[in-house]
């Protein structure tokens, strides 16, 4: 029988120098051979690397000989990361799907009483502009 177990599992290295990209790799080897060692696999299908920053030095890394795919942005509990540690794709993410609600709302509510209303928008709609604001903080305008 043969079991792959998700994991949430985050590395984070600064990588200045071959020596860094090495080191890290070696991190890598090592968790892989810790979880095989418990029994908990990685799915490494599902592995990324994301390059924050603007170093020249972008490394291509793997895990049991798989390159690992990179990406610019990834969604984490909710909130969207992106390699520039900008908002701006969480602002638009939440603003579209709160969107979506009060257009729900709109086109299925016909008694429109204004308690009601405002009990819908609480509930309904503003959970998702608020949510893990501390961790994404607009601070433009245009977000």
């Amino acid at each position: 029988m043969d079991f792959e177990i998700c994991h949430d599992t985050k590395i984070f290295s600064r990588v200045n120098s071959i020596a860094d990209r090495e080191r890290l790799q070696n991190d890598l080897d090592k968790l892989i051979s810790w979880s095989e060692e418990w029994q908990m696999l990685f799915n490494i299908r599902k592995c990324k690397v994301m390059h924050i920053g603007k170093s020249e030095l972008q490394s291509h890394y793997f895990m049991k000989n798989q390159q690992l795919e990179t990406v610019c942005e990834e969604k984490d509990l909710g909130v969207m990361i992106t390699n520039d540690l900008k908002v701006s794709q969480q602002c638009q993410q939440a603003y579209n799907k709160a969107s979506r609600i009060l257009g729900l709302i709109n086109r299925t509510i016909e008694y429109r009483h204004k308690n009601i209303l405002l009990r819908l928008y609480k509930s309904l709609v503003r959970p998702h502009l608020e949510y893990s604001v501390p961790a994404w903080s607009p601070h433009y305008n245009k977000d």
